[in-house]
């Protein structure tokens, strides 16, 4: 995200209101992210073209580089964003060596299924998306003939044929399907909703529901990958297009012991591998991490398989990085682009603020490029690595204050400061100082 355009003029106040929350508790918003970037246009074209094989049965992997900074969260919301336009669900998980660690692929599709969401429903759209396809195949017995007395049958056919090809490696997958939908014709919620959160792969599920089910155990590693096959087999038949999926953060496996990093880039691999293949047609799968990640000797490159997998040629000007590339570098932050980027999060608060021409004329293009510089100053002056906190400083420190008060001038009576508890960890690696004065 390098360059940006000032803020459409007609948005909605729910929508200005998501974006500006999110910024101000120093966070990447959830949704109204084309309200913000441009710069993106470059990978449009291309990018769209592949949501568009995917919503078709293709199946794609991408790999997303950049410094911390940069706006890959940004990126990959963004990009989701226009996958859910084409039909298809979403599901963004942090990888993490305690919560999700990446080489318990188990662990993984428990964290899809509880960040699954769709264009209609927030995170977990795991049960409307399995009722939704029960109702689909109910539709399709009735409209070939079916009457209400033999219904149940033809239902279960139709599980059972559309289900063929993912019960030939996760037969249980089919089974819990059916249990579920057995203990609700019993009016059994309890067990419903059992069932449905082992299906979702979530451990210690009562073993009442299990046996009620006919399923044993909990989901394994190599189990998760048939139930991922057959999740995108409900989603496709529940009138969903396909399936976008994001593993932030990869780049966390550089800290974690040496043999469970192994584990992990093998598992990666092993999914690469599955994607390529086409086992998993509909899935639009994004991986992201930074340059040492990709580059250093404690990520990709211990594992010369993946390397070959996602070698990209960066040795170029980055004006000819290649799109359709495995995988794709963000360029990060300027100062210019970082104010520009300040000026259009001013103008779009200032559409839906109390006093507007206060806020344009107190907090200035002049005023916004000195704060993105004061901040990037407190950390290192590295702009790349401040819009965060600039953000989080410009809209609750600054406009919420001009906005609300009408003698506040931020020059007279602001004065920035970062405090360490304030800092990511990459944040607090690179500031100079506890308190740093605004010097305009």
């Amino acid at each position: 995200m390098t360059e940006l355009r000032p803020a459409a003029t007609s948005v909605s106040a729910a929508r200005r209101r998501t974006v500006l929350d999110a910024l101000r508790r120093g966070a990447v918003p959830e949704s109204g992210l084309d309200l913000l970037a441009t710069g993106l246009d470059r990978y449009e074209a291309a990018l769209g073209a592949e949501l568009d094989a995917v919503a078709s049965g293709a199946s794609v992997f991408k790999a997303v580089r950049g410094e911390y900074g940069s706006g890959k969260t940004f990126f990959t919301r963004w990009l989701g964003e226009r996958a859910k336009r084409r039909g298809l669900a979403v599901a963004e998980i942090q990888i993490s060596e305690t919560e999700t660690p990446l080489h318990r692929l188990e662990a993984v599709y428990r964290r899809l299924t509880e960040r699954l969401a769709t264009a209609s429903f927030p995170p977990s759209a795991l049960r409307p998306v399995v009722d939704a396809w029960f109702y689909a195949l109910e539709e399709d017995a009735l409209a070939a003939g079916a009457d209400e007395t033999d219904l149940p049958d033809e239902v279960e056919k139709l599980l059972t044929a559309r289900l063929a090809e993912v019960s030939r490696h996760a037969p249980s997958f089919a089974t819990a399907l059916r249990g579920y939908r057995s203990a609700l014709t019993e009016g059994d919620e309890a067990t419903a909703a059992a069932v449905l959160a082992w299906l979702g792969g979530q451990p210690h599920v009562a073993a009442a529901a299990r046996r009620s089910a006919g399923v044993r155990g909990d989901l394994d590693h190599f189990g998760a990958f048939g139930f991922l096959q057959g999740l995108l087999t409900v989603l496709r038949d529940s009138g969903h297009r396909g399936l976008f999926v994001v593993l932030d953060e990869v780049e966390t496996l550089q800290r974690v012991r040496s043999d469970a990093r192994d584990k992990a880039l093998n598992a990666l691999r092993q999914l690469i591998d599955e994607v390529h293949s086409g086992r998993f047609p509909g899935l639009y799968l994004v991986i992201t991490g930074t340059p040492a990640f990709y580059d250093g000797p404690q990520g990709v490159q211990r594992l010369a398989p993946l390397a070959q997998r996602l070698a990209t040629d960066f040795t170029t000007d980055p004006r000819f990085d290649n799109p359709r590339a495995v995988q794709v570098r963000l360029p990060g932050f300027t100062q210019d682009s970082l104010v520009g980027l300040g000026v259009t999060i001013r103008d779009l608060y200032a559409q839906g603020a109390v006093a507007p021409d206060r806020v344009k004329s107190l907090a200035d293009d002049a005023y916004v490029a000195d704060l993105a510089r004061a901040v990037g100053g407190a950390l290192g002056g590295k702009a790349g690595v401040a819009p965060r906190l600039f953000l989080k400083k410009l809209v609750g420190d600054v406009l919420d204050r001009v906005d609300q008060f009408e003698d506040f001038d931020p020059r007279q009576h602001y004065r920035l400061t970062v405090t360490s508890g304030e800092l990511t960890d990459v944040e607090r690696n690179l500031a100079t100082a506890d308190d740093i004065d605004l010097d305009i």
